[in-house]
């Protein structure tokens, strides 16, 4: 996760960390800017901005509980702020073997698609 972040910053996008919505705050957005058709040599002329939201969890209650509560949020905070993709990431930090904690899924929470991934 964080190599990919610091792609992201290397690449010209940003990161806003505990970035407020409304009366929640997801743990981050990513913000980035992406020339379109036509954009002039400098880049700057139409650009447009995507965004990304990824929500962070904890495991303390059972996964499918912690997965449940976690698309609801995360599914507001992308409707809150437009964004076009949105991921759940739960930490599990049990003793169980890495490959049983390992998964990813596409789940839907109010007709929002959203990314889960089990660290």
């Amino acid at each position: 996760l964080q190599a990919f972040l610091q792609r992201v910053v290397n690449g010209g996008g940003r990161i806003e960390r505990e970035y407020g919505l409304g009366r929640g705050r997801t743990d981050l957005l990513i913000v980035w800017p992406e020339p379109t058709a036509g954009a002039g040599a400098a880049g700057t002329a139409g650009r447009r901005t995507r965004k990304f939201v990824i929500e962070c969890k904890v495991l303390h209650k059972s996964l499918e509980r912690t997965i449940r509560e976690g698309l609801e949020q995360t599914a507001a905070y992308m409707d809150r702020c437009a964004a076009e993709a949105g991921h759940l990431v739960i930490f599990d930090r049990s003793d169980r073997a890495w490959d049983d904690n390992v998964f990813h899924r596409r789940e839907s929470a109010d007709g929002t698609d959203i990314h889960v991934w089990g660290m």
